[in-house]
Protein backbone atom coordinates (compact mmCIF):
# COMPACT_ATOMS: atom_id res chain seq x y z
CA UNK A 1 0.00 0.00 0.00
CA UNK A 2 1.60 3.17 -1.14
CA UNK A 3 2.66 5.63 2.20
CA UNK A 4 0.47 9.16 2.07
CA UNK A 5 1.15 12.53 3.59
CA UNK A 6 -1.01 13.41 6.17
CA UNK A 7 0.00 17.12 5.31
CA UNK A 8 2.68 18.73 3.18
CA UNK A 9 4.16 21.10 6.16
CA UNK A 10 4.35 18.17 8.51
CA UNK A 11 5.06 18.93 12.25
CA UNK A 12 8.03 20.62 14.10
CA UNK A 13 8.65 17.91 16.46
CA UNK A 14 7.00 13.58 15.92
CA UNK A 15 6.89 11.87 18.88
CA UNK A 16 6.62 8.47 18.84
CA UNK A 17 5.09 7.09 21.87
CA UNK A 18 2.36 8.51 24.69
CA UNK A 19 4.06 6.93 27.54
CA UNK A 20 5.21 8.70 30.68
CA UNK A 21 7.84 10.42 28.77
CA UNK A 22 5.86 10.98 25.26
CA UNK A 23 3.41 12.71 27.71
CA UNK A 24 5.37 15.21 29.28
CA UNK A 25 7.19 16.18 25.78
CA UNK A 26 3.76 16.61 24.34
CA UNK A 27 2.81 18.85 27.01
CA UNK A 28 6.02 20.85 27.10
CA UNK A 29 7.10 20.93 23.79
CA UNK A 30 3.70 22.41 23.06
CA UNK A 31 3.53 25.41 25.48
CA UNK A 32 4.62 27.50 22.61
CA UNK A 33 1.76 28.23 20.37
CA UNK A 34 4.12 28.74 17.26
CA UNK A 35 5.46 25.39 17.67
CA UNK A 36 3.37 22.62 16.07
CA UNK A 37 3.67 18.86 18.18
CA UNK A 38 2.39 15.24 16.90
CA UNK A 39 2.17 12.67 19.69
CA UNK A 40 1.69 8.98 18.13
CA UNK A 41 0.19 6.58 20.66
CA UNK A 42 -0.52 3.10 19.49
CA UNK A 43 -3.20 2.48 22.33
CA UNK A 44 -6.47 4.44 23.33
CA UNK A 45 -6.60 7.58 25.34
CA UNK A 46 -6.06 6.26 28.49
CA UNK A 47 -9.43 7.73 29.79
CA UNK A 48 -11.29 4.86 30.76
CA UNK A 49 -12.48 3.88 34.34
CA UNK A 50 -9.85 0.66 34.30
CA UNK A 51 -7.36 3.52 34.00
CA UNK A 52 -9.09 5.80 36.71
CA UNK A 53 -9.69 3.44 39.20
CA UNK A 54 -6.64 2.83 41.10
CA UNK A 55 -7.73 -1.18 41.90
CA UNK A 56 -8.64 -1.61 38.78
CA UNK A 57 -5.17 -2.07 37.39
CA UNK A 58 -5.36 -6.00 38.58
CA UNK A 59 -7.86 -6.14 35.51
CA UNK A 60 -5.40 -4.70 32.68
CA UNK A 61 -2.24 -5.96 34.42
CA UNK A 62 -2.77 -9.76 33.39
CA UNK A 63 -3.24 -8.85 30.14
CA UNK A 64 -5.86 -10.60 29.13
CA UNK A 65 -7.67 -8.74 26.23
CA UNK A 66 -4.65 -6.89 25.83
CA UNK A 67 -6.58 -3.96 28.40
CA UNK A 68 -4.30 -1.28 27.89
CA UNK A 69 -1.43 -3.72 27.58
CA UNK A 70 0.78 -4.87 25.14
CA UNK A 71 1.33 -8.37 27.21
CA UNK A 72 4.71 -9.03 25.52
CA UNK A 73 6.85 -12.35 26.69
CA UNK A 74 10.06 -13.08 26.81
CA UNK A 75 12.22 -15.85 25.83
CA UNK A 76 12.67 -18.69 28.30
CA UNK A 77 14.91 -17.65 30.48
CA UNK A 78 17.12 -20.40 31.62
CA UNK A 79 17.48 -18.76 35.04
CA UNK A 80 14.40 -19.56 35.76
CA UNK A 81 13.94 -22.71 34.69
CA UNK A 82 13.10 -22.17 31.25
CA UNK A 83 10.15 -20.07 31.92
CA UNK A 84 8.87 -17.37 29.20
CA UNK A 85 8.66 -13.65 31.97
CA UNK A 86 5.60 -12.11 31.24
CA UNK A 87 6.05 -8.75 30.24
CA UNK A 88 3.34 -6.13 30.77
CA UNK A 89 3.73 -2.71 28.97
CA UNK A 90 1.08 0.05 28.71
CA UNK A 91 -0.46 0.56 25.49
CA UNK A 92 -2.21 4.06 25.85
CA UNK A 93 -1.89 7.26 26.45
CA UNK A 94 0.22 7.39 29.85
CA UNK A 95 1.66 4.31 28.81
CA UNK A 96 2.60 1.91 31.88
CA UNK A 97 1.48 4.81 34.16
CA UNK A 98 -1.98 3.91 32.80
CA UNK A 99 -1.64 0.21 34.09
CA UNK A 100 1.14 0.27 36.94
CA UNK A 101 1.22 0.57 40.79
CA UNK A 102 1.95 4.12 40.53
CA UNK A 103 4.35 4.11 42.71
CA UNK A 104 6.48 7.44 43.53
CA UNK A 105 10.10 6.45 44.23
CA UNK A 106 12.77 8.72 42.45
CA UNK A 107 15.32 6.03 44.07
CA UNK A 108 18.93 6.90 45.82
CA UNK A 109 21.12 10.20 44.86
CA UNK A 110 23.91 7.86 44.33
CA UNK A 111 22.41 6.30 41.49
CA UNK A 112 22.48 10.02 39.71
CA UNK A 113 25.72 10.25 40.77
CA UNK A 114 26.72 6.99 38.91
CA UNK A 115 24.95 7.86 35.81
CA UNK A 116 27.09 11.24 35.75
CA UNK A 117 30.29 8.53 36.27
CA UNK A 118 28.90 6.38 33.69
CA UNK A 119 29.48 9.29 31.03
CA UNK A 120 25.65 11.37 31.73
CA UNK A 121 26.74 14.34 32.12
CA UNK A 122 24.51 16.70 33.53
CA UNK A 123 22.64 14.19 35.02
CA UNK A 124 23.46 13.73 38.89
CA UNK A 125 21.88 14.42 41.32
CA UNK A 126 21.56 17.95 41.73
CA UNK A 127 21.39 18.10 37.93
CA UNK A 128 18.15 16.17 37.94
CA UNK A 129 16.32 17.24 41.13
CA UNK A 130 15.08 20.61 39.63
CA UNK A 131 13.27 18.43 37.18
CA UNK A 132 12.01 15.86 40.27
CA UNK A 133 10.62 18.85 41.97
CA UNK A 134 9.12 20.72 38.51
CA UNK A 135 6.79 17.38 37.36
CA UNK A 136 5.39 17.46 41.50
CA UNK A 137 2.09 18.32 42.79
CA UNK A 138 2.90 16.77 46.28
CA UNK A 139 0.28 16.66 48.77
CA UNK A 140 2.74 17.30 51.18
CA UNK A 141 3.49 20.93 49.56
CA UNK A 142 6.56 21.60 48.57
CA UNK A 143 10.35 22.41 50.14
CA UNK A 144 14.15 21.72 48.84
CA UNK A 145 12.94 18.55 47.99
CA UNK A 146 9.96 18.03 46.60
CA UNK A 147 7.33 20.85 44.10
CA UNK A 148 3.76 21.62 44.64
CA UNK A 149 2.98 23.29 41.27
CA UNK A 150 3.74 20.51 38.85
CA UNK A 151 1.33 18.54 36.94
CA UNK A 152 1.65 15.08 38.49
CA UNK A 153 0.06 14.77 41.60
CA UNK A 154 1.80 12.67 44.49
CA UNK A 155 -0.08 11.80 47.42
CA UNK A 156 0.13 9.86 50.25
CA UNK A 157 -2.10 6.31 50.92
CA UNK A 158 -5.47 7.38 50.79
CA UNK A 159 -7.56 4.32 52.50
CA UNK A 160 -4.38 2.31 53.46
CA UNK A 161 -4.95 -1.16 55.28
CA UNK A 162 -4.69 -1.18 59.20
CA UNK A 163 -1.95 -4.49 58.45
CA UNK A 164 0.42 -1.85 56.78
CA UNK A 165 1.21 -0.71 60.10
CA UNK A 166 1.94 -4.15 61.44
CA UNK A 167 4.35 -4.49 58.26
CA UNK A 168 6.29 -1.48 60.10
CA UNK A 169 6.11 -2.29 63.32
CA UNK A 170 7.65 -6.02 62.27
CA UNK A 171 10.76 -3.87 59.80
CA UNK A 172 11.35 -1.99 63.52
CA UNK A 173 12.26 -5.14 64.64
CA UNK A 174 15.56 -5.87 62.82
CA UNK A 175 17.20 -2.05 63.45
CA UNK A 176 15.60 -0.74 60.04
CA UNK A 177 15.00 3.29 60.33
CA UNK A 178 11.94 4.61 60.02
CA UNK A 179 11.29 6.94 56.85
CA UNK A 180 9.06 9.28 56.02
CA UNK A 181 10.01 10.46 52.78
CA UNK A 182 11.73 7.38 50.32
CA UNK A 183 12.47 10.77 47.54
CA UNK A 184 14.79 12.81 49.34
CA UNK A 185 17.87 10.52 48.28
CA UNK A 186 17.83 8.58 50.69
CA UNK A 187 16.37 5.44 50.47
CA UNK A 188 17.41 3.12 53.68
CA UNK A 189 14.53 2.21 55.85
CA UNK A 190 10.45 1.65 56.00
CA UNK A 191 7.62 3.49 56.24
CA UNK A 192 4.68 4.39 53.93
CA UNK A 193 4.52 4.56 50.06
CA UNK A 194 3.80 7.68 48.12
CA UNK A 195 1.81 7.30 45.04
CA UNK A 196 0.52 8.84 42.04
CA UNK A 197 -3.01 9.37 42.92
CA UNK A 198 -4.80 12.68 43.05
CA UNK A 199 -5.37 14.06 45.80
CA UNK A 200 -7.33 17.40 45.75
CA UNK A 201 -10.32 18.81 43.15
CA UNK A 202 -13.06 16.47 41.51
CA UNK A 203 -10.47 13.58 40.13
CA UNK A 204 -9.63 13.03 44.05
CA UNK A 205 -8.57 9.49 44.33
CA UNK A 206 -8.30 8.61 40.91
CA UNK A 207 -4.93 7.86 39.14
CA UNK A 208 -2.80 10.16 38.25
CA UNK A 209 -1.39 8.86 34.97
CA UNK A 210 1.36 10.97 32.79
CA UNK A 211 -1.85 11.49 30.58
CA UNK A 212 -3.99 12.45 33.53
CA UNK A 213 -1.35 14.94 34.36
CA UNK A 214 0.34 16.27 31.10
CA UNK A 215 -1.88 15.39 27.98
CA UNK A 216 -5.49 15.22 28.90
CA UNK A 217 -5.78 19.02 30.41
CA UNK A 218 -4.34 20.23 26.81
CA UNK A 219 -5.26 17.76 24.31
CA UNK A 220 -7.58 21.44 23.03
CA UNK A 221 -4.20 23.26 22.04
CA UNK A 222 -4.49 23.61 18.23
CA UNK A 223 -0.97 23.13 17.90
CA UNK A 224 -0.73 19.72 19.17
CA UNK A 225 -2.37 16.88 17.84
CA UNK A 226 -2.45 13.37 19.38
CA UNK A 227 -3.28 10.26 17.11
CA UNK A 228 -4.31 6.98 19.05
CA UNK A 229 -4.68 3.55 17.80
CA UNK A 230 -1.41 5.03 15.23
CA UNK A 231 1.49 2.38 14.98
CA UNK A 232 4.57 3.54 13.97
CA UNK A 233 6.86 1.26 11.77
CA UNK A 234 9.83 2.99 10.63
CA UNK A 235 11.61 6.03 10.96
CA UNK A 236 12.46 7.63 7.35
CA UNK A 237 15.71 9.39 6.88
CA UNK A 238 17.00 11.58 4.34
CA UNK A 239 20.79 10.68 4.70
CA UNK A 240 21.93 10.96 8.13
CA UNK A 241 19.03 12.93 9.08
CA UNK A 242 15.63 11.90 10.59
CA UNK A 243 12.71 13.95 8.62
CA UNK A 244 9.94 11.44 9.80
CA UNK A 245 7.94 8.39 10.98
CA UNK A 246 6.15 5.89 8.60
CA UNK A 247 2.52 4.91 10.70
CA UNK A 248 -0.27 2.40 10.38
CA UNK A 249 -3.94 3.67 11.47
CA UNK A 250 -6.46 0.92 10.19
CA UNK A 251 -5.39 0.00 7.10
CA UNK A 252 -3.57 2.77 6.28
CA UNK A 253 0.23 3.59 5.48
CA UNK A 254 0.85 7.26 6.16
CA UNK A 255 3.82 9.41 6.67
CA UNK A 256 4.21 11.98 9.02
CA UNK A 257 7.04 14.52 8.74
CA UNK A 258 8.96 16.07 10.88
CA UNK A 259 10.88 19.33 10.65
CA UNK A 260 12.82 19.99 13.61
CA UNK A 261 13.03 16.19 15.16
CA UNK A 262 12.04 13.03 15.62
CA UNK A 263 11.78 11.75 19.44
CA UNK A 264 11.40 8.34 20.08
CA UNK A 265 9.36 7.48 23.55
CA UNK A 266 8.08 4.35 22.91
CA UNK A 267 9.88 2.70 26.26
CA UNK A 268 12.90 0.00 26.96
CA UNK A 269 11.23 -2.42 24.46
CA UNK A 270 9.47 -0.79 21.53
CA UNK A 271 12.07 2.36 21.13
CA UNK A 272 15.20 -0.28 20.36
CA UNK A 273 12.76 -2.45 18.31
CA UNK A 274 11.40 0.77 15.90
CA UNK A 275 15.46 2.11 15.78
CA UNK A 276 16.17 -1.44 14.38
CA UNK A 277 13.30 -1.41 11.95
CA UNK A 278 14.54 1.48 10.66
CA UNK A 279 17.89 -0.09 10.17
CA UNK A 280 19.60 1.16 12.99
CA UNK A 281 21.65 -0.95 15.49
CA UNK A 282 24.18 -3.86 15.01
CA UNK A 283 24.62 -5.09 11.35
CA UNK A 284 24.40 -8.56 12.47
CA UNK A 285 20.97 -8.33 14.82
CA UNK A 286 19.51 -6.55 11.26
CA UNK A 287 20.66 -9.17 8.96
CA UNK A 288 18.83 -12.23 9.90
CA UNK A 289 15.62 -10.21 9.38
CA UNK A 290 17.31 -8.54 5.31
CA UNK A 291 17.23 -5.15 7.19
CA UNK A 292 19.40 -2.73 5.49
CA UNK A 293 21.70 -1.03 7.44
CA UNK A 294 21.10 2.53 7.62
CA UNK A 295 23.61 3.03 10.60
CA UNK A 296 25.71 0.78 12.32
CA UNK A 297 25.08 1.46 16.85
CA UNK A 298 26.11 -1.60 17.70
CA UNK A 299 24.20 -0.57 21.50
CA UNK A 300 21.08 -0.52 20.29
CA UNK A 301 18.45 -3.05 22.22
CA UNK A 302 21.60 -4.73 24.09
CA UNK A 303 22.70 -3.94 28.38
CA UNK A 304 18.64 -4.83 29.07
CA UNK A 305 17.80 -4.94 32.33
CA UNK A 306 15.18 -5.33 34.93
CA UNK A 307 14.30 -5.48 38.39
CA UNK A 308 13.85 -9.32 39.21
CA UNK A 309 11.12 -9.65 42.10
CA UNK A 310 10.16 -12.83 44.35
CA UNK A 311 6.81 -12.51 46.03
CA UNK A 312 6.52 -14.50 49.50
CA UNK A 313 2.87 -14.91 51.14
CA UNK A 314 0.78 -15.83 53.91
CA UNK A 315 -3.01 -16.88 54.19
CA UNK A 316 -4.68 -14.41 57.04
CA UNK A 317 -6.55 -14.88 59.93
CA UNK A 318 -9.14 -12.07 59.07
CA UNK A 319 -10.54 -10.28 56.38
CA UNK A 320 -8.69 -6.50 56.57
CA UNK A 321 -6.70 -6.91 53.41
CA UNK A 322 -8.03 -7.00 49.92
CA UNK A 323 -8.67 -10.55 49.48
CA UNK A 324 -11.33 -12.55 47.27
CA UNK A 325 -13.49 -14.37 49.67
CA UNK A 326 -16.55 -13.79 51.13
CA UNK A 327 -15.78 -10.80 53.39
CA UNK A 328 -13.40 -9.48 50.73
CA UNK A 329 -16.53 -9.43 48.14
CA UNK A 330 -18.51 -7.92 50.40
CA UNK A 331 -16.05 -4.87 51.65
CA UNK A 332 -15.10 -3.90 48.12
CA UNK A 333 -19.13 -4.18 47.24
CA UNK A 334 -19.24 -1.66 50.05
CA UNK A 335 -16.45 0.34 49.04
CA UNK A 336 -18.20 1.32 45.60
CA UNK A 337 -20.23 3.83 47.47
CA UNK A 338 -17.45 5.11 49.57
CA UNK A 339 -15.50 5.85 46.30
CA UNK A 340 -18.09 7.65 44.96
CA UNK A 341 -18.95 9.55 47.91
CA UNK A 342 -16.15 10.34 49.46
CA UNK A 343 -13.31 9.48 47.02
CA UNK A 344 -11.69 7.53 49.86
CA UNK A 345 -11.69 3.50 50.40
CA UNK A 346 -10.21 0.50 49.52
CA UNK A 347 -10.80 1.18 45.71
CA UNK A 348 -8.46 4.05 46.16
CA UNK A 349 -5.58 0.95 46.84
CA UNK A 350 -2.83 1.13 44.52
CA UNK A 351 -2.09 -2.12 46.03
CA UNK A 352 2.01 -1.89 46.75
CA UNK A 353 0.90 0.91 50.16
CA UNK A 354 4.20 0.42 52.06
CA UNK A 355 8.29 0.01 51.46
CA UNK A 356 11.68 -1.26 53.07
CA UNK A 357 15.21 -0.79 51.80
CA UNK A 358 17.51 -2.72 53.21
CA UNK A 359 21.68 -3.96 52.32
CA UNK A 360 22.72 -7.69 52.09
CA UNK A 361 25.98 -6.94 53.17
CA UNK A 362 27.13 -4.09 55.04
CA UNK A 363 29.71 -2.61 52.82
CA UNK A 364 27.39 -1.55 50.18
CA UNK A 365 26.91 2.29 49.96
CA UNK A 366 23.04 1.96 49.51
CA UNK A 367 20.44 -0.87 50.01
CA UNK A 368 20.06 -3.55 47.30
CA UNK A 369 16.86 -4.84 48.51
CA UNK A 370 13.77 -3.49 48.17
CA UNK A 371 10.83 -4.96 50.13
CA UNK A 372 7.03 -4.17 48.63
CA UNK A 373 4.06 -4.68 51.13
CA UNK A 374 0.96 -5.83 49.35
CA UNK A 375 -2.04 -6.83 51.92
CA UNK A 376 -3.43 -8.93 49.18
CA UNK A 377 -3.05 -12.78 48.08
CA UNK A 378 -1.91 -13.10 44.40
CA UNK A 379 0.05 -14.90 41.86
CA UNK A 380 1.52 -14.71 38.32
CA UNK A 381 0.77 -11.19 37.62
CA UNK A 382 -2.76 -11.61 38.95
CA UNK A 383 -3.19 -13.82 36.02
CA UNK A 384 -5.22 -16.40 38.04
CA UNK A 385 -7.97 -16.06 40.93
CA UNK A 386 -6.78 -16.54 44.45
CA UNK A 387 -9.34 -17.48 46.58
CA UNK A 388 -8.49 -16.60 50.30
CA UNK A 389 -7.61 -13.95 52.16
CA UNK A 390 -3.54 -13.01 52.07
CA UNK A 391 -0.87 -10.10 51.72
CA UNK A 392 2.50 -10.70 50.13
CA UNK A 393 5.89 -9.36 50.53
CA UNK A 394 7.89 -8.67 47.62
CA UNK A 395 11.70 -8.75 47.79
CA UNK A 396 13.53 -7.11 44.94
CA UNK A 397 17.15 -7.03 43.87
CA UNK A 398 17.29 -3.09 43.27
CA UNK A 399 20.65 -3.48 41.23
CA UNK A 400 21.03 -6.61 39.45
CA UNK A 401 24.28 -7.15 37.35
CA UNK A 402 22.54 -9.24 35.27
CA UNK A 403 22.08 -7.98 31.09
CA UNK A 404 20.05 -9.14 28.07
CA UNK A 405 18.83 -7.66 24.92
CA UNK A 406 16.21 -6.37 22.80
CA UNK A 407 16.16 -7.42 19.29
CA UNK A 408 13.82 -8.35 16.53
CA UNK A 409 11.67 -11.67 15.96
CA UNK A 410 10.81 -10.70 12.79
CA UNK A 411 11.10 -7.47 10.07
CA UNK A 412 7.35 -7.01 10.45
CA UNK A 413 6.96 -3.90 12.10
CA UNK A 414 3.36 -4.82 14.08
CA UNK A 415 5.25 -8.12 14.83
CA UNK A 416 6.38 -8.42 18.91
CA UNK A 417 9.68 -7.58 19.35
CA UNK A 418 12.57 -10.50 20.97
CA UNK A 419 12.83 -9.83 24.62
CA UNK A 420 15.79 -12.01 27.01
CA UNK A 421 16.31 -10.02 29.97
CA UNK A 422 18.76 -12.62 31.14
CA UNK A 423 17.23 -13.15 34.43
CA UNK A 424 19.78 -14.31 36.81
CA UNK A 425 22.85 -14.73 34.14
CA UNK A 426 25.08 -13.15 36.88
CA UNK A 427 25.68 -16.08 39.91
CA UNK A 428 25.58 -13.05 42.32
CA UNK A 429 22.46 -11.42 41.56
CA UNK A 430 20.58 -15.54 42.20
CA UNK A 431 22.90 -14.83 45.95
CA UNK A 432 21.80 -11.55 46.95
CA UNK A 433 18.30 -12.07 45.72
CA UNK A 434 18.13 -15.29 48.28
CA UNK A 435 19.59 -13.13 51.21
CA UNK A 436 16.93 -10.50 50.84
CA UNK A 437 13.82 -13.06 50.20
CA UNK A 438 15.40 -14.78 53.89
CA UNK A 439 15.36 -11.58 55.41
CA UNK A 440 11.68 -10.86 54.04
CA UNK A 441 10.58 -14.06 55.30
CA UNK A 442 12.26 -13.17 58.78
CA UNK A 443 10.27 -9.93 58.56
CA UNK A 444 7.07 -11.56 57.32
CA UNK A 445 7.15 -13.89 60.22
CA UNK A 446 8.06 -11.81 63.45
CA UNK A 447 5.41 -9.92 65.56
CA UNK A 448 3.07 -7.77 64.87
CA UNK A 449 2.87 -8.62 61.49
CA UNK A 450 3.25 -12.69 61.94
CA UNK A 451 -0.17 -12.47 64.54
CA UNK A 452 -2.45 -12.21 60.54
CA UNK A 453 -0.40 -15.06 59.57
CA UNK A 454 -2.63 -18.45 59.37
CA UNK A 455 -0.22 -20.53 56.95
CA UNK A 456 2.63 -19.30 54.72
CA UNK A 457 1.94 -20.05 51.18
CA UNK A 458 5.31 -21.14 50.09
CA UNK A 459 7.66 -21.02 52.15
CA UNK A 460 8.88 -22.31 55.77
CA UNK A 461 11.15 -22.78 58.67
CA UNK A 462 13.32 -25.95 57.35
CA UNK A 463 14.10 -24.51 53.65
CA UNK A 464 17.75 -25.20 52.51
CA UNK A 465 19.98 -23.51 50.54
CA UNK A 466 18.93 -25.43 47.47
CA UNK A 467 15.45 -25.10 48.31
CA UNK A 468 15.71 -21.70 48.45
CA UNK A 469 17.44 -21.72 44.90
CA UNK A 470 14.42 -23.45 43.19
CA UNK A 471 11.78 -21.27 44.83
CA UNK A 472 13.54 -18.31 43.08
CA UNK A 473 14.21 -20.02 39.75
CA UNK A 474 11.08 -21.05 39.94
CA UNK A 475 9.10 -17.51 41.18
CA UNK A 476 11.00 -15.23 40.49
CA UNK A 477 9.97 -12.64 37.70
CA UNK A 478 9.86 -9.03 36.88
CA UNK A 479 8.55 -6.07 38.75
CA UNK A 480 8.16 -4.33 35.44
CA UNK A 481 11.09 -1.70 35.36
CA UNK A 482 13.13 -2.61 31.82
CA UNK A 483 15.63 -0.38 31.12
CA UNK A 484 18.96 0.79 29.41
CA UNK A 485 18.32 -0.22 25.92
CA UNK A 486 19.21 2.41 24.48
CA UNK A 487 21.61 4.25 27.16
CA UNK A 488 23.23 7.49 27.21
CA UNK A 489 26.92 7.50 27.30
CA UNK A 490 29.91 9.93 26.60
CA UNK A 491 31.57 9.84 23.38
CA UNK A 492 34.18 8.08 23.95
CA UNK A 493 31.67 4.92 24.93
CA UNK A 494 31.21 2.80 21.65
CA UNK A 495 28.65 0.88 23.45
CA UNK A 496 26.02 4.14 24.06
CA UNK A 497 23.22 4.77 21.58
CA UNK A 498 22.61 8.13 22.49
CA UNK A 499 24.77 11.53 24.16
CA UNK A 500 24.04 12.95 27.56
CA UNK A 501 21.42 15.53 25.45
CA UNK A 502 19.72 12.42 24.27
CA UNK A 503 20.75 12.68 20.82
CA UNK A 504 21.11 9.33 18.71
CA UNK A 505 24.94 9.07 18.27
CA UNK A 506 25.78 9.56 14.37
CA UNK A 507 22.38 10.76 13.29
CA UNK A 508 20.65 14.22 12.94
CA UNK A 509 17.13 14.73 14.53
CA UNK A 510 16.54 11.78 15.98
CA UNK A 511 16.38 11.26 19.76
CA UNK A 512 15.62 8.69 22.64
CA UNK A 513 13.52 9.71 25.66
CA UNK A 514 12.40 7.23 27.65
CA UNK A 515 13.81 4.46 30.15
CA UNK A 516 15.76 2.98 27.49
CA UNK A 517 17.97 5.88 28.13
CA UNK A 518 19.40 4.92 31.55
CA UNK A 519 22.65 4.40 32.02
CA UNK A 520 22.06 2.20 35.13
CA UNK A 521 18.75 1.03 36.39
CA UNK A 522 17.84 3.19 39.65
CA UNK A 523 17.39 1.85 43.13
CA UNK A 524 13.58 1.94 43.00
CA UNK A 525 10.43 2.52 41.18
CA UNK A 526 10.97 3.66 37.30
CA UNK A 527 7.89 5.85 36.35
CA UNK A 528 9.25 8.30 38.35
CA UNK A 529 12.29 8.88 37.02
CA UNK A 530 11.15 8.48 33.42
CA UNK A 531 9.09 11.41 34.06
CA UNK A 532 12.10 13.44 35.47
CA UNK A 533 14.12 12.73 32.18
CA UNK A 534 11.47 14.20 29.58
CA UNK A 535 11.06 16.74 31.84
CA UNK A 536 14.88 17.44 31.78
CA UNK A 537 15.26 16.37 27.79
CA UNK A 538 11.95 19.14 27.08
CA UNK A 539 14.33 22.44 27.87
CA UNK A 540 17.30 20.32 26.26
CA UNK A 541 15.44 20.35 23.26
CA UNK A 542 13.66 23.77 23.70
CA UNK A 543 17.11 25.34 24.31
CA UNK A 544 19.11 23.41 21.47
CA UNK A 545 15.82 24.61 18.96
CA UNK A 546 15.26 28.17 20.68
CA UNK A 547 11.79 27.94 22.05
CA UNK A 548 11.91 29.90 24.88
CA UNK A 549 9.74 29.35 28.10
CA UNK A 550 9.10 30.98 30.94
CA UNK A 551 9.27 27.29 33.36
CA UNK A 552 12.78 26.49 31.66
CA UNK A 553 14.90 25.75 34.17
CA UNK A 554 19.14 26.80 34.14
CA UNK A 555 20.19 23.70 35.27
CA UNK A 556 19.73 22.29 31.21
CA UNK A 557 22.96 23.81 30.34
Amino acid sequence: MAIQETSSQGYDFVIVGGGSAGCVLANRLSTDPAVNVCLIEAGGKGDDWLVKLPLAAVVMLPGYGRLNNWAFHSVPQPGLMGRRSYQPRGRALGGCSAINAMLYVRGAASDYENWRDMGAAGWDWHGVLPYFKRAENNARGGDDLHGEDGPLQVTDQISPRPINQHFRDACAQFQLPQRSDFNDGQIDGFGPAQSTIHHSGPLRGQRCSAAAAYVHPVMGRPNLTVLTKTRATRVLFEGDRAVGVEVAKGRQRLRINADREVILSGGAFNSPQLIQLSGVGRPEDLAPHDIAVQHALPGVGHNLHDHIDIGLGCWSKNASVLGLSPGGIVETTRAIGQFLSRREGILTSPYAESLAHFKTRPDLETPDIQLTFVPTMAENHARGGVWGDGYLVHACLLRPRSRGSLTLNSADPLAAPRIDPGYLNDAQDLHDLIKGARQAREIMMSPPLSEFCRQERWTSDDMSQEDWEHFIRSRADTLYHPVSTCRMGASDDPDAVIDPSLRVRGLRGLRVVDASVMPQIPSGNTNAPTIMIAERASDLIRREHGISDPDMLPQAA
